[in-house]
């Protein structure tokens, strides 16, 4: 086994793996899809234009596996945005460095407030984000927030900018159960034209990232790619390849991946590579048939008819009501945003909609007494 997966990163060339998908034939789809155990090869084969023509078969597929392994249940969760400030400049994002505008850093009773109005709305998981100011959104910023919040909730996840492992048992200690970190592309030769400057350019720092929260023993770790940067089915083949290593080296640990579309927001990009609801879906079913046991998260970027849909193909978790804001709920609602969300139905119209369908939302599945 490897040390680490930039290790087995670099076996691979970006190149060659978009020739074996776009390569890929329909035997060879019928091939994987016959397959009782699939491999990251057969993920790969899922995802190729060979097979959307077995999109139905898929979903089906999808649809049963992850009843018979989550049953009909659909986590609920609320991101939480305590700063905008961030020393990286990143040609998509509303918070890069060089956009002027009036940055945002949430004080501590500020924090409270606002996980006040989520508790208020029903939930019990919350994902704290922020920009990448280590002067300021720094690690011991963030257990000053948990302090505040975890009374208020039973599962604290968190996003922000890589840090060492030691930062990350820190972490672990004041009871962050989830750590997410997305490499936004694995395409490694233009990752420097999206993130010019900061911390955040260092890409094999940041492809190191997802080691460091293993080696600190944290319950879950989620990975995911910016689909619109790159072509979606190599970025996504490398994002299984990497949730296939760390499940391997760091087998105690869960894993949950997320989609995140490229969605307007101040001063950024359009995207480079359009996905179709066609192509999300084809993915969300080919993460499925591959790995029974993932956790699979949407969130408001996708249009309320989209998400509708897919719950129950494959999804498990959910966020609803969502501001992408420091401040959105109640201290300062008007804050500039990460991105425009999409679904904007508030949590009680969603949660409405899981239940007619005949799935159960879930506001709290995790008690960290339970956890050896």
């Amino acid at each position: 086994m490897t040390n680490k997966f930039v290790d087995l990163f670099e076996q691979y060339n970006w190149e060659d793996i978009k020739e074996k998908i776009y390569g890929t034939t329909d035997i060879d789809v019928r091939t994987s899809l016959l397959r009782k155990k699939k491999t990251v090869h057969d993920f790969l084969v899922l995802i190729s234009p060979a097979a959307q023509p077995y999109l139905e078969e898929m979903a089906v597929q999808s649809q049963r596996i992850t009843q018979q392994r989550f049953g009909k249940n659909i986590q609920l969760y609320a991101p939480l945005y305590l700063s905008n400030e961030c020393h990286n400049i990143c040609t998509y994002c509303g918070f890069s460095m060089d956009n002027k505008i009036r940055r945002r850093t949430l004080s501590q009773g500020e924090i409270r407030l606002e996980a006040q109005a989520l508790k208020a709305m029903g939930y019990q998981h919350i994902l704290l984000v922020s920009g990448e100011a280590n002067n300021t959104v720094h690690t011991d910023y963030f257990i000053d927030a948990i302090k505040q919040i975890e009374d208020l909730c039973a599962h604290i996840s968190i996003e922000f900018q890589p840090l060492e492992t030691a930062d990350y048992k820190r972490l672990h200690e004041s009871k962050v159960n989830t750590v997410l970190v997305y490499q936004e592309t694995y395409h490694q030769e233009v990752y420097r034209a999206y993130h010019p400057k900061g911390k955040k350019s260092n890409f094999k720092y940041r492809l190191d990232t997802p080691d460091r929260i293993g080696q600190a023993g944290i319950h879950k770790i989620g990975l995911g790619v910016l689909l619109g940067l790159e072509d979606w089915r190599v970025d996504s083949f490398f994002t299984a390849l990497h949730i296939s290593y760390l499940q391997q080296r760091y087998w105690k640990t869960k894993y949950s991946v997320s989609f995140p579309r490229l969605r307007p927001a101040e001063g950024v990009i359009t995207p480079n590579f359009i996905m179709q609801d066609r192509d999300l879906l084809q993915l969300i079913c080919a993460y499925r048939l591959w790995n029974p046991d993932l956790e699979i998260s949407l969130s408001t970027r996708e249009h309320a008819y989209f998400r509708d849909h897919v719950i129950p193909l494959g999804i498990t978790s959910m966020s609803a009501g969502s501001k992408t804001n420091p401040g959105g709920y109640v201290v300062e609602p008007e804050s500039l945003e990460q991105f425009e969300i999409s679904d904007e139905r508030p949590v009680s119209e969603v949660v409405h909609k899981i239940k007619a369908m005949g799935y159960q939302p879930v506001w709290k599945d995790w008690q960290a007494e339970y956890i050896g």
